[in-house]
């Protein structure tokens, strides 16, 4: 039997991924893509930006299979984008909303995650390629499930079921994958962690109930082909969707709907909200504050933040203009609950500028001159009070007469044993073996 039909097939496949990928370069450097205002280094973190989606691209269109599911990671060093939370280790896991899987998971380790959480989605973030899908009938969570509630026995296992509806009389830990017409495609789970060096990620495994010991069918042609096709849709798909919404939703450029304002203020911070599909989504429990730096090499900014309710989770991360996270293995770019020191008035102070003021809270922003800063607090229930949030800039020799008298000098030794901390944590996070 000849192959030349499925060979021409293949080859003719293999011609449009590498035609999705060249539509997915343009949004690097085409204002009608959205594309950031250009830099030398903004060039090159877009084609590295570029990289990391066909990265993902390619394990997901190889490996999702809702009957054969496994928890893959969504988000890590080489693929960063969606201004990724750098306490956060996400992972993903395609399932069928209409069928039935079992999670098992043990904490390991000296202490877990500060906070889990599993959501069951209807659509991946970004595939769509349109903000068309910011509206619940395109992309919604059909049901969640966190650390407050999870159930976990005296050896630290538990076991989740997702289905469409729980069993009669089943008390255990429980994911709706189904709600009124919306089902579930994805199941997504978050672990956010506080104490870097010691905090260790759960195991887990996922398995859809009744393909136990069962086994996938080999591919074939066809099947390989649309595995091709869409590699370079997810691609193309999530550059153009988060170009355009980092553009018109976020207005990181300036101001798009004519309002004479931006949704992310320049050198300030919004009012904090509970996670809205309108601006995005992101985790269901969490309360966010954004917006943009833009200093010169001398200046700084500012940060004060009064939180009146004790959230779960708290953390405070710098992105570049392409929503990767900046470098948080190698400098401090980011601080959470754990890390970050409060004044003697509860009163948390953060200093955002390029050189080291030599104060607890600065977070460094690798020289990147402008890009995202990114306040998140997470809440399991809803608190009476939000967090309020105050951005001053001035000049970075003046970052201490607006401080506390109390604030401490830090070290260099202490911040090279902050650095070692962080690059000790995610190797470990993101370990391949």
């Amino acid at each position: 039997m000849s192959t030349e039909p499925s060979a021409g097939a293949l080859r003719a496949a293999w011609n449009d991924l590498i035609d999705g990928l060249n539509r997915a370069r343009d949004a690097i450097d085409s204002p009608e893509l959205h594309a950031p205002p250009e830099s030398e280094r903004g060039l090159a973190e877009g084609y590295r930006y570029l990289l990391g989606f066909t990265f993902g691209a390619i394990e997901r269109a190889v490996g999702e299979d809702p009957e054969f599911p496994y928890f893959r990671r969504a988000i890590q060093q080489v693929d960063k984008a969606t201004i990724d939370n750098a306490d956060a280790l996400y992972l993903s896991a395609a399932i069928d909303g209409d069928k039935h899987y079992r999670i098992t998971g043990r904490l390991v380790g000296p202490k877990p995650p500060q906070y889990m959480i599993f959501e069951a989605h209807t659509a991946y973030a970004g595939d769509s390629g349109t903000l068309a899908e910011l509206n619940p009938t395109q992309r919604a969570i059909t049901g969640s499930l966190d650390s407050s509630d999870l159930v976990v026995d005296g050896d630290g296992r538990f076991e989740i079921l997702i289905a469409p509806q729980p069993p009669a009389e089943y008390d255990g830990n429980f994911i709706a994958s189904r709600e009124d017409t919306k089902t579930a495609r994805f199941l997504i789970a978050r672990m956010l962690f506080h104490d870097w060096e010691n905090e260790a990620s759960p195991e887990l495994h996922i398995v859809q109930i009744g393909k136990e010991g069962a086994h996938p069918s080999p591919i074939d042609p066809a099947a390989a082909a649309a595995k091709l096709r869409r590699v370079g849709e997810l691609v193309e798909n999530q550059m153009k969707f988060w170009n355009e919404f980092y553009d018109l939703i976020l207005e990181a450029h300036g101001d798009r709907n004519g309002d004479g304002r931006t949704f992310m203020p320049r050198n300030g911070l919004n009012e904090p909200a509970r996670a809205n599909l309108a601006t995005g989504g992101g985790q269901c429990t969490n309360v966010y504050s954004g917006g943009m730096f833009d200093l010169g090499p001398d200046e700084a900014l500012l940060i004060e933040v009064d939180v009146p309710v004790a959230p779960s989770y708290t953390g405070f991360h710098l992105g570049n203009l392409w929503g990767e996270s900046l470098d948080y293995a190698n400098h401090v770019t980011s601080l959470n609950g754990f890390q970050a020191e409060a004044d003697p008035d509860g009163m948390l102070r953060y200093v955002v500028a390029h050189n080291d003021p030599g104060v607890p809270n600065w977070l460094d922003t690798t020289g990147c001159p402008t890009g995202f800063m990114t306040v998140r607090w997470t809440y399991p229930d809803s608190p009476d009070e939000l967090p309020k949030v105050n951005v001053s800039k001035l000049p970075l020799a003046d970052v201490r007469a607006h401080l506390p008298s109390t604030t401490r000098v830090v070290s260099d030794g202490e911040r090279t044993e902050q650095i070692r901390i962080r690059q000790e944590h995610v190797q470990r996070r993101y370990r391949q073996y």
